[in-house]
C-alpha cells in the first residue's frame, strides 16, 4: 500500500468515517482504519469522488489563444475534474488518425488531469471509423451548425450509427436540426433572437431523428446538452443504450434573466425560458438525466465583446460545475447522491473509464471538500485562459484537495503537478 487517506468517505450512498488505500494508483483497500507510510488525515471533511466532464471543447490546436489543453485541465483540476473528454471541432478537427494521434502526443505533454478524445463523424470519413476506434473514447456527430465544420447529414445517419455500433464506442450528438437552423435564420440583436433562431423544435426534430435511426440498434448513444421541455419529454423513456446529459448553464439560466452583457451568454443550444430551465433542473435532480456535463466553450473576452450577430457562441463552466452544485448540495437544494452519479458514476459508465466510484479497483480519484469554505466565485481566481465566467458571485464550494491515480494534484487549492501528470484514457 502507497498511501492512506482518512476522512468522511462517500461510500453507497452515504457517508461514513473510513480510510481509504492506495496502490499503484488504484483503491487498493476501504477499511474503517488503515495506516500507509504515507498517511493524510483530513479529519470530518467529505472525500467524495472526483468528478469526469464528459464534453469540453479545450481549443487545442487551431484556437489557443481562447484555451490551450494546459490551462484547460488546470481549471478541470481545480474545480473537482479529474478527467476531461475533448470533443472533435478543433482547428485541424479530430477526422483522421493522424490528427487523433497529434492530440494524444500533445496532451500527453500538456495535460494535468486525465483526459480522453472524441473523434468527428463528418460526411467523408465513415470509412475511417473502425482505425479511428482503436484509439479514440467515442464519436461526435453534429447534426447541426455550431463551432466548427462538421455538419452531418440526416442521409447518412443510419449507416453511421451501424459502422459506430461495430466498435463498441458510443456516439455523442449535437441535436439541432440544420434544416430547421437554415428556415429560422436572421440577423441577431440579442438572447431573445439567438432563441428564435435556434427555437427548441429543431432540437426537438433532432432527437426524434436520432431515435428513428436508432430504432433497432443497441448501441451507446449520448445526446449531449438537452436544453428543452420538449428535449426531456422525448427521451423520458428512452431505451437503456441511450442517455443524455444537461448543462449548467441550461438548467441554472434562463432567458428572462438579466444579462448586463447578453453576448457573454450566448451559446449553442441558446439558454431557453424559465419553465425549460426549471424542468432540466428536475431533470438533474429527479433522476431522468444522466449526466451533468458542461460543454465548457470558451472565447476570450474581446471575441464575446463584439456585436451579438458577430460573437461566437459558447461559455466556459468545467471549472464551476462541481463547485456549484456542491453549494447546492450542501443546501440541501441537490442531493449528494445524484451529483455523484450524474458527475462521477454515470460518466464512468458511459465512457467505460474505471473511475467516478469509491471501490477497490477503481482510479485513486477523488476530492476533499471543507463545507465550511464556502465562497463567490470570482473570474480572476479561475484558471481558464479564456479569463471570464457566466457566474460571477455565485455561491460554490471548491474542494481543497484533488488526488488522481492517488496523487495529490492539488492541495489546499495549490497546484502540485507540473503539466504532463494527465494521462490518455483511450483504448
Amino acid at each position: 500500500m502507497d498511501a492512506s487517506i482518512e476522512g468522511k468517505l462517500y461510500i453507497n450512498g452515504s457517508f461514513e468515517q473510513g480510510c481509504i488505500g492506495i496502490k499503484n494508483g488504484k483503491i487498493s483497500e476501504i477499511k474503517k482504519i488503515l495506516k500507509a507510510d504515507e498517511h493524510f488525515d483530513f479529519g470530518n471533511k467529505l472525500v467524495l469522488p472526483a468528478g469526469i466532464d464528459a464534453h469540453v471543447h479545450f481549443r487545442d490546436p487551431g484556437l489557443t489563444h481562447k484555451e490551450d489543453f494546459y490551462t484547460g485541465s488546470l481549471a478541470a483540476a481545480f474545480g473537482g475534474i479529474s478527467c476531461v473528454f475533448d470533443m472533435p471541432n478543433t482547428l485541424p478537427p479530430t477526422t483522421n488518425i493522424q490528427n487523433l494521434n497529434d492530440k494524444i502526443y500533445n496532451f500527453n505533454k500538456k495535460s494535468v488531469t486525465d483526459f480522453g478524445l472524441h473523434a468527428a463523424i463528418s460526411n467523408n470519413n465513415l470509412k475511417d471509423i473502425k482505425n479511428l476506434s482503436r484509439k479514440c473514447n467515442g464519436f461526435k456527430i453534429y447534426l447541426g451548425n455550431t463551432t466548427g465544420s462538421l455538419l452531418f447529414y440526416n442521409k447518412n445517419l443510419k449507416s453511421a450509427l451501424t459502422e459506430v455500433g461495430l466498435t463498441g464506442k458510443p456516439v455523442f450528438f449535437h441535436a439541432e436540426d440544420e434544416e430547421c437552423l437554415i428556415k429560422n435564420k436572421s440577423r441577431e440583436t440579442d438572447l431573445k433572437d439567438h432563441l428564435r433562431f435556434r427555437p427548441s423544435c429543431c432540437e426537438e426534430i433532432s432527437i426524434k431523428n436520432i431515435l428513428e435511426a436508432s430504432n433497432g440498434l443497441n448501441y451507446k448513444i449520448h445526446i449531449c446538452h438537452v436544453s428543452s421541455c420538449e428535449g426531456i419529454e422525448l427521451l423520458k423513456n428512452r431505451s437503456a443504450n441511450i442517455s443524455f446529459g444537461i448543462t449548467p448553464h441550461h438548467s441554472l439560466l434562463s432567458i428572462e434573466r438579466e444579462f448586463s452583457t447578453q453576448s457573454f451568454y450566448k451559446v449553442n443550444p441558446p439558454i431557453r425560458t424559465s419553465f425549460d430551465k426549471e424542468l432540466l433542473f428536475n431533470s438533474l435532480k429527479n433522476g431522468i438525466s444522466d449526466i451533468l456535463e458542461s460543454d465548457h466553450a470558451p472565447h476570450s473576452k474581446q471575441e464575446k465583446d463584439l456585436d451579438f450577430n458577430e460573437t461566437p457562441s459558447g461559455i466556459p463552466g468545467v471549472e464551476t460545475m462541481y463547485p456549484m452544485f456542491l453549494y447546492l448540495a450542501k443546501k440541501e437544494i441537490f442531493s449528494y447522491r445524484r451529483l455523484i452519479s450524474l458527475l462521477c458514476n454515470r460518466p464512468a459508465e458511459i465512457l467505460n473509464i474505471p473511475k467516478g466510484k469509491l471501490e477497490i479497483g477503481y482510479d485513486a480519484d477523488f476530492i476533499v471538500v471543507d463545507l465550511k469554505d464556502e465562497c463567490k466565485i470570482r473570474s480572476e481566481k479561475l484558471h481558464s485562459k479564456c479569463g471570464w465566467t457566466p457566474y460571477e458571485d455565485w455561491p460554490a464550494i471548491f474542494p481543497e484537495t484533488v488526488f488522481i491515480r492517488g496523487e495529490k494534484v492539488i492541495d489546499e487549492y495549490e497546484i502540485q503537478v507540473k503539466q504532463g501528470y494527465g494521462k490518455f484514457v483511450g483504448a
